[in-house]
């Protein structure tokens, strides 16, 4: 009597999964929309606090600000994207 009957699994390579470069790759581009969407928004904040300033130097140094730092943020995210392409491309098979 052989209780032990059911099919044992096949241990095996998966050979049809996304490399984890594709996926990182992915990740990245959903991120630099988010990314692009808020530096566009940011600007434009910027600008109306610029047109809006009426003289006011507190609010021109504000406005310069906004739109150093988004452009710093566009800087990184796009730095990001090339870094983790060309991982991408240094570890694919």
């Amino acid at each position: 009597m052989n209780f032990f009957t059911a099919p044992l699994a096949q241990a095996g390579t998966i050979s049809d999964a996304t490399p984890i470069s594709t996926i990182l790759e992915n990740i990245l581009q959903f991120l630099l929309s988010i990314v692009g969407v808020l530096a566009i928004i940011s600007l434009v904040v910027a600008g109306v606090l610029y047109l809006t300033a009426a003289g006011n130097t507190k609010q021109v140094d504000l406005a310069k600000k906004a739109v150093q730092f988004s452009i710093i943020g566009i800087v990184v995210a796009l730095g990001a994207l090339i870094i983790v392409s060309q991982l991408g491309s240094f570890f694919a098979p």
